[in-house]
C-alpha cells in the first residue's frame, strides 16, 4: 500500500501533453517486427525499444546498489504476489480486463485528480479488480481497449451505486514510448505502467518472459529515477531505494533444484532485472491473476533470495527524458 506525496502542480506542468498523445522519437504507428502483441489483440505491449524489455545483464552495478539492499530487508526471500494461496485463496495477482472500443466509459472521481487523465474510462460490470471489489488493498484495476490500443490504469478502484472513483487513473497509448508529466503519479507509486511488469502464465509456460517485473519494498526515498516520474517514499537519504530502481539477479546465482517453469522466470531476472515501481512488502513482485498459475512454481520463487540481487544503473540506456525507449 502506498502514500502519495508531492502531490501540487504548477502551471507548467498542468500544459503538458497528454501522455497518450505521440511525441518526437516515439513510435505511435502499427505493431512492428519484434513488437510483443497483447494476448487476445492485435496491440504491441509497448514498442520493442521499451526500456521494460531492455537487457540489463550487462549493466554496471549501480554505486549506490549495497546501501539500497541493506534497507530492503536484505534477508528475505522473494515473494511472488500471485498464484495459489493457502492462505488466501487461488486467484491472487493483478487481473487483466480487454475490451471492445465500443465499451461504454464513464466519469471517475479520482482522489489525486491533478494527476489523473481525466478521460472516459471503459469500467464497468466486466471489469475486474485486484483482490475483488471487497478487497482491502490496492484495487488495481487494468482495462485494454483492443481497437484503440489504450490502456486504462487506476489505483484504489470502486464503485458504488454506479459512481467510479480510484485514487488516480492513467491511460497510456501502447504503441508509443512516451512517458507522463514530470512529477506525475499512475496508478503506481512511480508513475510507470502496470500493464508491462507483471509475470504471466502464458509467457512463462512457452519460455517467452522478455520484461523487467514490477515488485515493491517498504521504506523508500523521495527520489525517482528515469523512467519513473513520481515518487513516495518517507526518506530524504540517497542511500534508499528510489522508484524505478532496476536490480538484477547475479548471474552466478544459480537454480538448481527448481523446477524448469522456475528456471525460465530466473532467466528473466538474470536478464531484465526487477522494477522498483510501488511501496509494499518487501520483494513482493507481481504476476497476473491466473487460475493456472502452478503450486511448484510459486513454491521455487519463494526461495530465491534478496541478497542474490543488485541494483543496476540504467543511465546508458537513456534517449530521452520524456520517452521510455532506449539505445
Amino acid at each position: 500500500m502506498r502514500t502519495l506525496v508531492g502531490l501540487t502542480l504548477g502551471a507548467v506542468a498542468l500544459a503538458l501533453l497528454s501522455p497518450v498523445a505521440g511525441a518526437q522519437g516515439t513510435r505511435t504507428s502499427s505493431p512492428a517486427p519484434g513488437d510483443r502483441l497483447v494476448a487476445g489483440t492485435r496491440c504491441s505491449e509497448f514498442p520493442a525499444d521499451s526500456w521494460w524489455r531492455a537487457d540489463v545483464s550487462r549493466l554496471r552495478v549501480h554505486p549506490r546498489s549495497r546501501a539500497w539492499l541493506s534497507h530492503m530487508s536484505p534477508a528475505s526471500d522473494l515473494h511472488p504476489d500471485f498464484g495459489p494461496s493457502y492462505r488466501t485463496g487461488p486467484d491472487q495477482g493483478i487481473p487483466i480486463t480487454v475490451v471492445k472500443s465500443s465499451h461504454r466509459k464513464v466519469k471517475v472521481s479520482f482522489g489525486y485528480a491533478d494527476e489523473s487523465d481525466k478521460v472516459g474510462y471503459p469500467l464497468g460490470a466486466d471489469t475486474r479488480i485486484e483482490g475483488g471489489r471487497r478487497s482491502a488493498g490496492d484495487r488495481h484495476a487494468v482495462v485494454i481497449d483492443r481497437d484503440r490500443c489504450r490502456l486504462y490504469e487506476t489505483y484504489d478502484t470502486r464503485v458504488r451505486d454506479g459512481r467510479w472513483s480510484a485514487g488516480s487513473g492513467a491511460v497510456w497509448s501502447l504503441r508509443s514510448n512516451r512517458l507522463r508529466p514530470e512529477g506525475w503519479t499512475s496508478a503506481d507509486a512511480a508513475g510507470l505502467p502496470i500493464l508491462p511488469g507483471l509475470l504471466r502464465w502464458n509467457e512463462v509456460r512457452e519460455d517467452r518472459i522478455d520484461h523487467a517485473i514490477r515488485f515493491t519494498t517498504d521504506v523508500t526515498s523521495r527520489h525517482h529515477l528515469w523512467p519513473a516520474r513520481h515518487d513516495a517514499g518517507s526518506r530524504d537519504s540517497l542511500a534508499y531505494p528510489p522508484m524505478g530502481a532496476r536490480f538484477r539477479l547475479r548471474a552466478g546465482w544459480s537454480p538448481a533444484g527448481l523446477s524448469p517453469y522456475a528456471r525460465r522466470v530466473v532467466r528473466a531476472l538474470k536478464t531484465y532485472g526487477l522494477v522498483l515501481a510501488d511501496n509494499g512488502s518487501p520483494w513482493f513482485f507481481q504476476g497476473e491473476q491466473h487460475a493456472r498459475w502452478p503450486t511448484r512454481l510459486i513454491e521455487d520463487l519463494k526461495t530465491i533470495p534478496a541478497a542474490a540481487f543488485v541494483a543496476v544503473d540504467t543511465t546508458p540506456l537513456q534517449v530521452d527524458d520524456d520517452s521510455m525507449a532506449v539505445r
